[in-house]
Protein backbone atom coordinates (compact mmCIF):
# COMPACT_ATOMS: atom_id res chain seq x y z
CA UNK A 1 0.00 0.00 0.00
CA UNK A 2 1.50 3.39 -1.02
CA UNK A 3 1.88 6.35 1.27
CA UNK A 4 -0.71 8.42 -0.67
CA UNK A 5 -3.47 5.83 -0.17
CA UNK A 6 -2.72 5.62 3.55
CA UNK A 7 -2.78 9.40 3.75
CA UNK A 8 -6.22 9.53 2.02
CA UNK A 9 -7.65 7.06 4.43
CA UNK A 10 -6.22 8.97 7.32
CA UNK A 11 -7.79 12.19 6.04
CA UNK A 12 -11.16 10.51 5.64
CA UNK A 13 -11.01 9.08 9.09
CA UNK A 14 -10.10 12.47 10.49
CA UNK A 15 -13.05 14.10 8.74
CA UNK A 16 -15.38 11.51 10.09
CA UNK A 17 -13.96 12.04 13.53
CA UNK A 18 -14.56 15.79 13.33
CA UNK A 19 -18.06 15.27 12.00
CA UNK A 20 -18.97 12.88 14.71
CA UNK A 21 -17.50 14.84 17.56
CA UNK A 22 -20.75 16.85 18.00
CA UNK A 23 -23.18 13.98 17.84
CA UNK A 24 -21.48 10.80 19.11
CA UNK A 25 -20.96 9.39 22.52
CA UNK A 26 -17.67 9.42 24.31
CA UNK A 27 -17.00 5.71 23.56
CA UNK A 28 -17.49 6.12 19.88
CA UNK A 29 -15.31 9.18 19.91
CA UNK A 30 -12.49 7.32 21.61
CA UNK A 31 -12.71 4.48 19.08
CA UNK A 32 -12.58 6.89 16.19
CA UNK A 33 -9.65 8.68 17.76
CA UNK A 34 -7.77 5.38 18.15
CA UNK A 35 -8.41 4.54 14.49
CA UNK A 36 -7.14 7.91 13.45
CA UNK A 37 -3.98 7.53 15.45
CA UNK A 38 -3.34 4.03 14.02
CA UNK A 39 -3.84 5.38 10.53
CA UNK A 40 -1.38 8.18 11.23
CA UNK A 41 1.27 5.74 12.54
CA UNK A 42 0.80 3.52 9.49
CA UNK A 43 1.17 6.58 7.27
CA UNK A 44 4.44 7.60 8.97
CA UNK A 45 5.81 4.07 8.69
CA UNK A 46 4.87 3.89 5.01
CA UNK A 47 6.59 7.21 4.33
CA UNK A 48 9.80 5.95 6.05
CA UNK A 49 9.76 2.75 3.98
CA UNK A 50 9.23 4.75 0.81
CA UNK A 51 12.22 6.95 1.62
CA UNK A 52 14.34 3.88 2.39
CA UNK A 53 13.27 2.28 -0.87
CA UNK A 54 14.15 5.43 -2.81
CA UNK A 55 17.57 5.54 -1.09
CA UNK A 56 18.17 1.86 -1.90
CA UNK A 57 17.23 2.50 -5.49
CA UNK A 58 19.71 5.38 -5.68
CA UNK A 59 22.41 3.13 -4.18
CA UNK A 60 21.68 0.38 -6.69
CA UNK A 61 21.81 2.90 -9.54
CA UNK A 62 25.22 4.12 -8.28
CA UNK A 63 26.54 0.53 -7.94
CA UNK A 64 25.24 -0.27 -11.41
CA UNK A 65 27.07 2.79 -12.76
CA UNK A 66 30.32 1.69 -11.03
CA UNK A 67 29.93 -1.84 -12.37
CA UNK A 68 29.41 -0.51 -15.87
CA UNK A 69 32.52 1.66 -15.51
CA UNK A 70 34.55 -1.33 -14.29
CA UNK A 71 33.24 -3.44 -17.18
CA UNK A 72 34.34 -0.78 -19.64
CA UNK A 73 37.79 -0.67 -17.97
CA UNK A 74 38.09 -4.47 -18.18
CA UNK A 75 37.05 -4.37 -21.84
CA UNK A 76 39.78 -1.81 -22.49
CA UNK A 77 42.41 -3.88 -20.68
CA UNK A 78 41.33 -6.99 -22.56
CA UNK A 79 41.66 -5.06 -25.80
CA UNK A 80 45.11 -3.82 -24.79
CA UNK A 81 46.20 -7.36 -23.84
CA UNK A 82 44.97 -8.66 -27.14
CA UNK A 83 47.01 -6.02 -28.94
CA UNK A 84 50.07 -6.79 -26.78
CA UNK A 85 49.67 -10.52 -27.44
CA UNK A 86 49.50 -9.80 -31.14
CA UNK A 87 52.70 -7.76 -30.90
CA UNK A 88 54.45 -10.52 -28.95
CA UNK A 89 53.43 -13.08 -31.54
CA UNK A 90 54.82 -10.83 -34.25
CA UNK A 91 58.13 -10.50 -32.33
CA UNK A 92 58.25 -14.28 -31.81
CA UNK A 93 57.67 -14.87 -35.51
CA UNK A 94 60.43 -12.42 -36.34
CA UNK A 95 62.85 -14.07 -33.88
CA UNK A 96 62.00 -17.51 -35.28
CA UNK A 97 62.71 -16.29 -38.79
CA UNK A 98 66.05 -14.80 -37.72
CA UNK A 99 67.01 -18.03 -35.92
CA UNK A 100 66.14 -20.08 -39.00
CA UNK A 101 68.27 -17.77 -41.14
CA UNK A 102 71.24 -18.06 -38.76
CA UNK A 103 70.92 -21.85 -38.60
CA UNK A 104 70.86 -22.05 -42.37
CA UNK A 105 74.00 -19.88 -42.52
CA UNK A 106 75.80 -22.12 -40.01
CA UNK A 107 74.88 -25.20 -42.00
CA UNK A 108 76.08 -23.52 -45.18
CA UNK A 109 79.48 -23.01 -43.54
CA UNK A 110 79.57 -26.69 -42.54
CA UNK A 111 79.06 -26.05 -38.83
CA UNK A 112 76.21 -26.36 -36.37
CA UNK A 113 75.53 -25.25 -32.85
CA UNK A 114 75.87 -28.73 -31.30
CA UNK A 115 79.28 -29.26 -32.85
CA UNK A 116 80.49 -25.86 -31.67
CA UNK A 117 79.30 -26.57 -28.11
CA UNK A 118 81.00 -29.98 -28.16
CA UNK A 119 84.25 -28.45 -29.37
CA UNK A 120 83.98 -25.79 -26.70
CA UNK A 121 83.49 -28.44 -24.02
CA UNK A 122 86.48 -30.43 -25.31
CA UNK A 123 88.69 -27.35 -25.29
CA UNK A 124 87.52 -26.40 -21.78
CA UNK A 125 88.34 -29.89 -20.47
CA UNK A 126 91.74 -29.82 -22.16
CA UNK A 127 92.42 -26.43 -20.56
CA UNK A 128 91.39 -27.72 -17.11
CA UNK A 129 93.60 -30.80 -17.56
CA UNK A 130 96.52 -28.59 -18.59
CA UNK A 131 96.01 -26.37 -15.53
CA UNK A 132 95.87 -29.43 -13.26
CA UNK A 133 99.03 -30.89 -14.79
CA UNK A 134 100.80 -27.51 -14.51
CA UNK A 135 99.87 -27.31 -10.83
CA UNK A 136 101.16 -30.86 -10.28
CA UNK A 137 104.39 -29.99 -12.05
CA UNK A 138 104.80 -26.90 -9.89
CA UNK A 139 104.27 -28.95 -6.74
CA UNK A 140 106.68 -31.60 -7.97
CA UNK A 141 109.24 -28.92 -8.81
CA UNK A 142 108.84 -27.32 -5.38
CA UNK A 143 109.25 -30.73 -3.72
CA UNK A 144 112.33 -31.47 -5.83
CA UNK A 145 113.84 -28.11 -4.94
CA UNK A 146 113.10 -28.74 -1.25
CA UNK A 147 114.78 -32.17 -1.46
CA UNK A 148 117.78 -30.65 -3.24
CA UNK A 149 118.09 -27.99 -0.54
CA UNK A 150 117.79 -30.60 2.19
CA UNK A 151 120.43 -32.71 0.44
CA UNK A 152 122.80 -29.74 0.32
CA UNK A 153 122.20 -29.03 4.01
CA UNK A 154 122.96 -32.65 4.93
CA UNK A 155 126.09 -32.63 2.82
CA UNK A 156 127.23 -29.49 4.61
CA UNK A 157 126.45 -30.90 8.07
CA UNK A 158 128.28 -34.18 7.37
CA UNK A 159 131.00 -32.70 5.15
CA UNK A 160 133.86 -33.71 7.43
CA UNK A 161 132.61 -37.33 7.65
CA UNK A 162 132.02 -37.50 3.88
CA UNK A 163 135.51 -36.12 3.22
CA UNK A 164 136.95 -38.67 5.64
CA UNK A 165 135.12 -41.52 3.85
CA UNK A 166 133.21 -42.45 7.00
CA UNK A 167 129.82 -42.16 5.31
CA UNK A 168 128.13 -41.38 1.99
CA UNK A 169 125.03 -39.34 1.28
CA UNK A 170 122.72 -40.46 -1.51
CA UNK A 171 119.08 -40.50 -2.54
CA UNK A 172 117.33 -43.84 -2.93
CA UNK A 173 113.67 -44.36 -3.72
CA UNK A 174 113.01 -40.66 -3.21
CA UNK A 175 114.59 -40.62 0.26
CA UNK A 176 117.76 -39.01 1.54
CA UNK A 177 120.05 -41.76 2.85
CA UNK A 178 123.20 -41.81 4.98
CA UNK A 179 125.28 -44.92 4.17
CA UNK A 180 127.80 -46.24 6.72
CA UNK A 181 129.95 -49.21 5.87
CA UNK A 182 129.54 -52.28 8.07
CA UNK A 183 133.30 -52.73 7.91
CA UNK A 184 133.62 -49.50 9.92
CA UNK A 185 130.82 -50.37 12.35
CA UNK A 186 130.99 -54.14 12.87
CA UNK A 187 133.26 -57.12 12.50
CA UNK A 188 132.07 -59.90 10.22
CA UNK A 189 129.05 -61.75 11.64
CA UNK A 190 129.02 -59.58 14.81
CA UNK A 191 126.75 -56.89 16.23
CA UNK A 192 129.18 -55.46 18.77
CA UNK A 193 130.06 -51.97 17.55
CA UNK A 194 133.68 -51.12 16.82
CA UNK A 195 135.25 -47.95 18.34
CA UNK A 196 135.51 -46.30 14.92
CA UNK A 197 131.86 -47.01 14.32
CA UNK A 198 130.90 -45.46 17.65
CA UNK A 199 132.89 -42.32 16.82
CA UNK A 200 131.09 -42.03 13.49
CA UNK A 201 127.64 -42.54 15.03
CA UNK A 202 128.37 -39.98 17.77
CA UNK A 203 128.84 -37.37 15.05
CA UNK A 204 125.62 -38.52 13.37
CA UNK A 205 123.73 -38.26 16.67
CA UNK A 206 125.04 -34.72 17.20
CA UNK A 207 123.51 -33.64 13.90
CA UNK A 208 120.25 -35.55 14.39
CA UNK A 209 119.59 -33.81 17.69
CA UNK A 210 119.47 -30.48 15.82
CA UNK A 211 116.85 -31.72 13.33
CA UNK A 212 113.53 -31.22 15.07
CA UNK A 213 110.38 -32.77 13.64
CA UNK A 214 112.22 -35.31 11.45
CA UNK A 215 112.17 -39.11 11.69
CA UNK A 216 114.75 -41.66 10.56
CA UNK A 217 114.77 -45.33 9.69
CA UNK A 218 117.91 -47.31 10.43
CA UNK A 219 118.18 -50.25 8.01
CA UNK A 220 120.72 -53.10 8.11
CA UNK A 221 121.93 -54.69 4.82
CA UNK A 222 124.31 -57.58 4.09
CA UNK A 223 125.95 -59.17 1.07
CA UNK A 224 124.70 -62.49 -0.25
CA UNK A 225 127.19 -64.60 1.67
CA UNK A 226 124.96 -66.78 3.86
CA UNK A 227 125.29 -66.94 7.63
CA UNK A 228 123.89 -69.70 9.77
CA UNK A 229 124.63 -69.57 13.46
CA UNK A 230 122.57 -70.33 16.50
CA UNK A 231 122.02 -66.61 17.08
CA UNK A 232 121.63 -65.61 13.43
CA UNK A 233 120.00 -68.34 11.33
CA UNK A 234 120.16 -66.05 8.27
CA UNK A 235 121.18 -62.59 7.12
CA UNK A 236 117.69 -61.35 8.03
CA UNK A 237 118.40 -61.74 11.74
CA UNK A 238 121.92 -60.33 11.43
CA UNK A 239 120.90 -57.20 9.49
CA UNK A 240 117.95 -56.51 11.80
CA UNK A 241 120.04 -56.95 14.97
CA UNK A 242 122.69 -54.52 13.65
CA UNK A 243 119.98 -51.92 12.85
CA UNK A 244 118.56 -52.24 16.37
CA UNK A 245 122.05 -51.90 17.83
CA UNK A 246 122.59 -48.63 15.93
CA UNK A 247 119.19 -47.31 17.10
CA UNK A 248 120.06 -48.09 20.73
CA UNK A 249 123.39 -46.32 20.39
CA UNK A 250 121.80 -43.18 18.89
CA UNK A 251 119.24 -43.09 21.69
CA UNK A 252 122.03 -43.38 24.22
CA UNK A 253 123.59 -40.30 22.59
CA UNK A 254 120.42 -38.28 23.16
CA UNK A 255 118.47 -38.79 19.92
CA UNK A 256 114.70 -38.84 20.51
CA UNK A 257 113.57 -42.52 20.35
CA UNK A 258 110.27 -41.37 18.79
CA UNK A 259 112.27 -40.23 15.77
CA UNK A 260 113.87 -43.64 15.12
CA UNK A 261 112.84 -46.99 13.71
CA UNK A 262 114.80 -50.11 12.74
CA UNK A 263 114.55 -52.53 9.80
CA UNK A 264 116.58 -55.40 8.35
CA UNK A 265 116.74 -56.25 4.64
CA UNK A 266 119.33 -59.00 4.68
CA UNK A 267 120.91 -59.40 1.24
CA UNK A 268 117.74 -58.40 -0.61
CA UNK A 269 118.35 -54.67 -1.09
CA UNK A 270 121.78 -54.50 -2.73
CA UNK A 271 123.35 -51.32 -4.12
CA UNK A 272 126.05 -53.19 -6.09
CA UNK A 273 126.70 -56.59 -7.59
CA UNK A 274 127.72 -59.37 -5.21
CA UNK A 275 129.89 -60.97 -7.88
CA UNK A 276 133.00 -59.10 -6.75
CA UNK A 277 134.52 -58.29 -3.39
CA UNK A 278 134.18 -54.52 -3.71
CA UNK A 279 130.49 -54.90 -4.59
CA UNK A 280 129.86 -57.14 -1.59
CA UNK A 281 131.63 -54.57 0.61
CA UNK A 282 129.25 -51.85 -0.59
CA UNK A 283 126.26 -54.04 0.15
CA UNK A 284 127.38 -54.62 3.75
CA UNK A 285 126.14 -51.35 5.19
CA UNK A 286 123.90 -49.47 7.57
CA UNK A 287 121.57 -46.98 5.90
CA UNK A 288 119.88 -44.20 7.87
CA UNK A 289 117.04 -42.86 5.73
CA UNK A 290 115.37 -39.52 6.37
CA UNK A 291 111.64 -40.23 6.33
CA UNK A 292 109.63 -37.67 4.32
CA UNK A 293 106.94 -35.64 6.02
CA UNK A 294 103.40 -35.83 4.64
CA UNK A 295 103.68 -32.46 2.88
CA UNK A 296 106.74 -33.74 1.06
CA UNK A 297 104.95 -36.74 -0.44
CA UNK A 298 104.10 -35.09 -3.77
CA UNK A 299 103.43 -37.59 -6.51
CA UNK A 300 105.16 -36.79 -9.78
CA UNK A 301 102.69 -36.24 -12.65
CA UNK A 302 102.15 -39.25 -14.89
CA UNK A 303 103.90 -39.12 -18.23
CA UNK A 304 101.41 -39.50 -21.09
Amino acid sequence: MSGRIVFARFACALSCLVALCSCVTQGKFDAADSDARSAHAALASALDREKADEKAIETLKHDLSDAESQRQTCDQKLSDLSTHDHNLQAQLDEATAINAKLSAELQRLGKNVDQMLQEKGTLAKALDDAKTRLEELRKAQAAAEARALLFQQFVQKFKSMVDAGELKIATRNGRLVLQLSNDVLFDSGQIAMKPAGKDALQQVATVFKTLKGRTFQVAGDTDDVPIKTQRFPSNWELSTARAVEVVRFLIAQGVDPHALSAAGYGEFDPVASNDKADGRAKNRRIEIALQPNLDELVAAPAVK
